[in-house]
Parts: C-alpha cells; structure tokens; sequence
C-alpha cells in the first residue's frame, strides 16, 4: 500500500511540472498506481468507470447553473453597480478605494461564487482606479486577489457543493450558511489590513457622496443582492434544492442582465453559453479525474493508514489541526481547489472528526485553507489573473500580499479552534444537530 502512494505521488508530480493539465496529472497517476494491483486492460476499464461515477450525482448539476449565472452578472453590469454601491457605503473612510475594492468583491463573490470572476470584474474597474488616485498597482493586485477569495465562503459557492459530495453528503444548505460567517470575518480581516496599509503609505481619502446620491447607489445595486436572498432563502426554506437554485439563479440574472439593466443583448447568449459549456467540462473532468483518484486511496486503505499515523504523532488536537493545515497549505499551493477537495477530504475529514471537529466546520476549514492557494505561487490562479488585469509581475505584489497572507491565516486558525463561527448560523436554521 505504501508503494501506492509514492508511486502516485512521483507520477502526479513529474506530470505537473512538466506541465501535463491537472485533470490528465490526476487521471494517468490514478492509472498507474492502479496497475500495481491489476492489469492494464481491467485498470483502465475501473479508472473509467469510476470517472463516470464520480460525475453520477445529481447535485453536480448546480456546477454549471452556478457558472452560468455567473458569467451572466459578471457581463450584465452587476459588477458595476456592486461597486458603485460600496463606494457610496465605505468609499469615504482611509483606504476607501482598497476598502471598496474587497467589499465590492464580497458581494460579487456572493453572487457569482467564483473568485477568478470575481478578480476579472472587479479588478479591471478596481485596480485602475485604484492606480489613478495614487495607489501602488502591486497593492491595488494584491487586494484584489485575497478579496475575491471570499466568495469561496460567501454562498452560493461550486466548491462547497463539491465538499458536499466528497464529504459523503454534508447537506448543502448546512455549508451555505456555515459560510458566511468565516466569509464575513475574512474580508472585514482584509478591510483592517487595507485601512492600516493606506494611512500608512498616505494613499487619498475619497469625498464622501451625499445622502441622496448614496441612496441611488444603494438601491441601484438592490437587485443583484437580492439574488443571495433568492436563492439561499429558497434553499433553507425547502422552497428548492441547491440544483433547482442554480436554474433560479440563471433565470433571475438573465432577466436581470437583458431586461433591467439592459447590458446583455439575447444574441449574445449563444457566447455566453459556450464559455459556460467550456467551463464545466473542464471542472467536470477535473471532477471525474480525482473521483478516480479517492477511490484508488480508499481501495488501497490509505486513509486509514494516515489517520493512524495522525494519531501516533500526538494525541493533542491543536497540534494536529495545525498539522493537517499546513499540509493543506502547502498542496493548495501547487494543486487547484476543486481536485484537492475530491482528494484531501475523505483522507483528513476521518482524522479531523476523530478529534471532534464537525463535517460542516472541516469543509469551511478546508476551502478558506485551500482559498489561500488560490493566491499563493507558483499555481495560484487568481493570483495569475490579478497581475494580468493590473499589468504587473507576481513577484512585485508579494511583498503587499504578505500582511494579507497573515490575515487569512490567522482568519483560518479562528474558524480550525472555534467552531462556532463555522456552526452557529446552521444550528440557528435547524440545519446542524
């Protein structure tokens, strides 16, 4: 069994740097490693028919409902009046920009749950702006990126669905709401971080807007937050399921796009449409690859063997926690969120529940951790897209990025230690016993 996993391990490894896509990394490793136990022919006939298993669930189906409201908002000019309203609420105090910038990618988070369209839409307003008035467009790339990362949390979210379905079924509504405390948490920990770094490089305080102004943003801005109100309030109360809510979703920002704010034309659909359908096979296929991969881990025990050798390190479940967290870290840092969750979750979750943390807490836990990957080098994709919209190099945003690291670390050791930012909303909604 030991032989396995390293053999896993070293294929997986050499394929990724020499920069083989994730989902072929994943599925050829699995293949391999398989081939210590059977023949070629049955392994790849059981690789394959995992794949098809791992795609067999009918929550899966909110994954594209979800990008493609997605990338509907994210073209319909919702990002637009998002950040208009937060300039009207906060744009006012030290850093306003900066402070703007992470809320606006709070709400925008919430509404798309994707971080990379949260970068793309906020940022290519944010960052130059931000660099107009006199802010470092490191800077202005740096909070961008570890903004968007709260829409990871904030729901609805793709990676919490994926959770679910790699945890064994941790009910969805229970994530979704688990989430928006950690959420909320992280980005008022970003704000702070952003009003410290402001005053004291003396970046310019906006005007504040009159009251009559600031209420035309706000309300302007109303319909787009009232999709979280939809959807969420449907899903607890048992109006539909997180699948039908994808469909509401998709409805709700259509209308939204094409008939009120009138930013989208229906004959641009069909693009949008194609983009959508690209983007869930490719999340689709990562999916099926690392379905492949778990199962090969429980096939061969490995789990168990971890979970055992967890437990003769120490007993002592801080010293663990903080274990298991850096060993997230440092794989967040080199493989995408989606296939880590599939392959990290049913080899910790056992550990982390031996030693009493709950599903819903470890799959908040395991997705802020693996948010911060999304912002770390040398794979970190948000990270790639924040310098491409602010035309600047990774190297030069990680100095302004290392007090926003701190942060996000320290937001994760709160939610890994105290378990009622993760649970409190959920048992309040009856959704966690």
């Amino acid at each position: 069994m030991e032989m396995t996993a390293i053999i896993l391990i070293v294929c997986f490894f050499i394929l990724l740097f020499i920069n083989v896509p994730i989902s072929i990394c994943i599925a050829l490793s699995t293949l391999i490693a398989l081939t210590l136990h059977m023949d070629f022919t049955p392994a790849s006939i059981t690789i394959s028919q995992q794949m098809m298993g791992g795609l067999d669930s009918f929550a899966l189906l909110a994954i594209p409902f979800f990008i493609l409201s997605g990338l509907i908002m994210g073209q319909g000019g919702i990002a637009k009046r998002l950040i208009e309203c937060a300039m009207a609420m906060i744009g006012f105090l030290p850093g306003g920009l900066a402070l703007v910038n992470v809320m606006s990618c709070m709400m925008f988070g919430a509404i798309s749950g994707s971080a990379v369209a949260a970068t793309s839409a906020i940022g290519s307003f944010m960052v130059p702006e931000m660099k107009k008035h006199g802010y470092s467009e490191n800077f202005a790339a740096a909070v961008t990126a570890s903004a968007a990362t709260t829409g990871m949390l904030i729901p609805p979210s793709n990676i919490l669905i994926i959770y679910a379905i790699a945890s064994g079924g941790v009910s969805i509504a229970a994530l979704f709401i688990a989430g928006y405390l950690p959420g909320i948490l992280l980005g008022l920990a970003l704000m702070m971080v952003c009003a410290i770094y402001s005053i004291k490089n003396n970046y310019p305080v906006t005007a504040r807007l009159p009251f009559s102004v600031m209420f035309e943003k706000i309300i302007a801005a109303l319909p787009s937050l009232l999709l979280v109100f939809i959807v969420i309030g449907g899903i607890i109360g048992g109006v539909f399921t997180a699948t039908e809510a994808g469909a509401v979703a998709v409805i709700y920002a259509l209308v939204l796009a094409v008939f009120v704010y009138k930013e989208i034309r229906l004959n641009e659909m069909p693009q949008l449409l194609l983009k959508a359908c690209e983007t869930t096979a490719i999340v689709m296929l990562i999916i099926a690859a690392s379905s492949a991969m778990s199962w090969l881990l429980s096939y061969t025990h490995i789990p168990q063997m971890v979970s055992e050798f967890f437990l003769t390190l120490s007993d002592n479940p801080i010293i663990i926690l903080l274990l298991i967290n850096l060993i997230l870290i440092l794989v967040g840092a080199f493989i995408d969120m989606t296939p880590a969750v599939l392959i990290f979750t049913p080899i910790f979750l056992p550990v982390a529940m031996q030693f009493g943390m709950s599903p819903v807490q470890f799959g908040i836990m395991i997705v802020l951790n693996l948010s911060i990957g999304l912002v770390s080098p040398p794979v970190g994709s948000v990270l790639f897209v924040s310098c491409a919209v602010a035309k600047t190099a990774i190297h030069k945003i990680i100095k302004p990025m290392m007090p926003l690291y701190l942060v996000m670390f320290l937001v994760l050791m709160l939610v890994t230690y105290v378990p009622a930012i993760s649970e409190f909303l959920p048992r309040l909604f009856g959704l966690l016993d």
